[in-house]
């Protein structure tokens, strides 16, 4: 036995009541009050819960079942009604044969969705093995471009998108959000070639509670963003890209020329270390005497009581701000 309460309606349902029989034609209420009618087709009591209805809509020919059915003089919204004051029924002929439609339709939507659960573990196959090639060891995240679509709905205040498409646009060897890094990447794919060059309005920092985190674009709503998924784990991150590995369209990695660039004091630079000192600066560590000067340009601070690693060590200090420009000087976007 089951009882139901409504709040909103005031009303209570004691599902061991049975309310409506065989060939009963019920009326559906939903979103903004739409109408769709109903036929029930079954009706089964179950131990311990009471009775269930199995429907038919009659329109769609979709199956579906429940146990509760108001009475329709005492409508309150969302909801399914039977007429209490002149109750209507359907031929059972006719109820026999929509069941027969209603089963055939559902047998063939099983059959497409089986169709299609085939086809995305044979594209994951694919994929899997297509991104593992492409997954470098040290990356520490995934630079993708997504293609948002807006869900929202403006007379209910419902704010929403969903994702259309994930192009994998390169890797990075940390997890930190740097814009500039998401530039760089940018290029690689010609429908997110436009937000390589820089554009404040385009930079989104959205880590706080409902937030759509650091993403570059126009809108977390429409259009094209750039964002980085963190690897915590490998094999995970590999199933979660397999899908989208599957299609090669959605790999859009600049391959290595094999060129070596002209890097200046390269040999410097590699025996530093950028960490991230406190919530509000940056530090650097390591030889960096024969750059210093190009340190105290970008705004750094020479201090020799800086803490690293628990110990006393001298190092260059930088306020947060800079975070983005050092990490472009090291080669770390």
């Amino acid at each position: 036995m089951a009882k139901y309460y409504s709040l909103f309606g005031k009303t209570t349902t004691d599902t061991e009541v049975q309310v409506v029989k065989e060939n009963q034609v019920v009326i559906g209420y939903g979103y903004a009050m739409s109408e769709s009618r109903y036929v029930v087709y079954k009706v089964e009591h179950i131990n311990n819960l009471g009775f269930m209805y199995h429907l038919i809509n009659t329109d769609t020919k979709a199956l579906d079942r429940t146990d509760i059915i108001n009475p329709l003089s005492k409508k309150f919204g969302i909801g399914r009604y039977y007429d209490d004051v002149k109750p209507e029924f359907m031929d059972a002929f006719e109820v026999a044969i929509l069941l027969q439609e209603a089963q055939s339709k559902a047998k063939a939507e099983e059959d497409e969705a089986e169709k299609e659960r085939i086809r995305i573990s044979e594209v994951k196959q694919v994929g899997r093995k297509r991104f593992t090639d492409i997954f470098p060891e040290a990356a520490q995240a995934v630079i993708v471009a997504r293609l948002k679509q807006d869900e929202s709905d403006m007379q209910t205040d419902y704010f929403a998108s969903s994702t259309q498409r994930t192009v994998i646009l390169g890797f990075s060897t940390h997890k930190r959000d740097i814009f500039s890094e998401m530039r760089k990447h940018a290029s690689n794919f010609e429908e997110t070639a436009y937000l390589s060059e820089f554009n404040q309005d385009y930079e989104h920092r959205e880590k706080y509670s409902m937030g759509a985190g650091y993403y570059l674009g126009e809108s977390k709503y429409h259009g094209w963003i750039i964002e980085k998924v963190p690897v915590y784990d490998r094999t995970r991150t590999i199933e979660e890209f397999a899908y989208i590995a599957g299609n090669e369209d959605n790999i859009r990695i600049n391959k290595p020329d094999g060129t070596p660039t002209d890097t200046p004091k390269l040999e410097d630079k590699a025996n530093c270390t950028m960490v991230e000192y406190s919530a509000k600066a940056v530090a650097v560590f390591g030889n960096t005497k024969p750059i210093k000067e190009e340190l105290k340009a970008m705004g750094g601070r020479f201090n020799n009581r800086l803490t690293f690693k628990g110990e006393k060590i001298a190092g260059w200090i930088f306020p947060k701000s800079k975070e983005q420009r050092l990490a472009c000087y090291f080669g770390l976007d």
